[in-house]
């Protein structure tokens, strides 16, 4: 089938279209993340899109060039999210899409290629498998969906609501509180945190399906998340607390409320986001009824390169985990996004 391929460099109805249109989309293929993450991070963005004689798209594959010093040259599927890569009609445009990628691999001087792809697996290349994203199934009421919650949860979401703590929602004028809890945890898991500009581009691009939700102690916000609609599914990337707060289990009482939120839209399933099988927040997802959904990413690169190991579970990071929860949280906020920009 002829086609052409090529870099889009502005917005046009078309690609959210063809987005909207596949069932395989993310929220992060929207056109949008591209504006995002320049405007955030200063990275170059290269959307390709693959089109038929028509001018009709038949494939889309958003990637971000990143570039730093410490971690050197990739090419990502989509960085700062969980997922992306390869969204096409059939293996042909796939084929063609993955041609243009190594062909940019090439022409940056690139490590890799980066795709992150959501239950679905390229044939033919070197891939990861060790993460999962956890998805809730959502009942058509409130009710039905307390049934379904593990024991344990119901507990800890009434002594959450039994101890002074009180949920409101809302939207950019949440975010100065978000920013705050979230420095704090980021600090104490050992974690560069992203710049609040980054959140403040989401929540701007994306205003009619963002929402923050927070959980407040006295006027004091002690835990909060953002949640992001797509299609059916609800997403909140982004959640923390203040672990001083965590006996009173406002984590519990974030995601009910982020549950019956999306029961009241209409929406069809609840995506914690990805976990390592196995470890804590895996365990703490599970509870509330989720179901693990394989995650893929799959790269190109140079024959007999090693995968790369850009995680905090790399034990050659661990010592430098340590020092960063130690350090105070000012140096830490000034610090982080200038170094978070660089680790996909």
């Amino acid at each position: 089938m002829p086609m052409n391929v090529d870099v889009i460099t502005q917005r046009e109805p078309a690609w959210d279209a063809y987005v909207m249109g596949h069932s395989e989309a993310t929220c992060y293929h929207q056109y949008g993340w591209k504006e995002v993450i320049e405007k955030s991070f200063g990275h170059e963005a290269c959307f390709l899109a693959a089109r038929k004689k028509s001018g009709a798209i038949c494939g889309i594959l958003p990637l971000v060039k990143m570039q730093s010093a410490l971690f050197g040259r990739h090419l990502v599927s989509v960085p700062f999210c969980n997922y992306g890569g390869v969204l096409c009609d059939d293996r042909t445009v796939e084929r063609r899409l993955i041609n243009e990628a190594e062909g940019l691999r090439e022409r940056f001087g690139c490590k890799d290629v980066e795709l992150r792809h959501l239950d679905k697996c390229l044939k033919g290349m070197a891939t990861k498998s060790h993460k999962v994203t956890m998805v809730l199934p959502l009942a058509e009421d409130e009710a039905a969906q307390w049934k379904v919650l593990d024991a344990k949860v119901r507990n800890q979401i009434r002594k959450a609501e039994k101890s002074r703590l009180k949920v409101i929602t809302g939207h950019s004028e949440l975010l100065d509180p978000f920013y705050r809890v979230f420095c704090r945890n980021m600090r104490d898991l050992g974690t560069p945190v992203y710049g609040k500009e980054f959140f403040r581009n989401v929540l701007d691009t994306f205003p009619d399906t963002t929402r923050i939700v927070s959980v407040l102690l006295d006027g004091t916000t002690v835990a909060s998340g953002i949640m992001i609609r797509f299609k059916d599914t609800v997403e909140v990337p982004w959640a923390s607390s203040i672990k001083e707060y965590r006996n009173l289990c406002p984590n519990n009482l974030l995601y009910w409320e982020a549950i019956r939120i999306s029961i009241k839209r209409r929406a069809l399933r609840f995506d914690f986001g990805r976990s390592t099988p196995g470890e804590g927040t895996y365990r703490f997802k599970k509870q509330w009824g989720a179901e693990p959904v394989p995650l893929y990413w799959q790269y190109l690169m140079e024959e007999g390169t090693p995968l790369p190991q850009l995680n905090p579970s790399n034990p050659k990071y661990r010592a430098l985990i340590r020092i960063w929860q130690l350090l105070p949280l000012h140096l830490a906020n000034y610090m982080g996004p200038k170094i978070v920009r660089g680790i996909p």
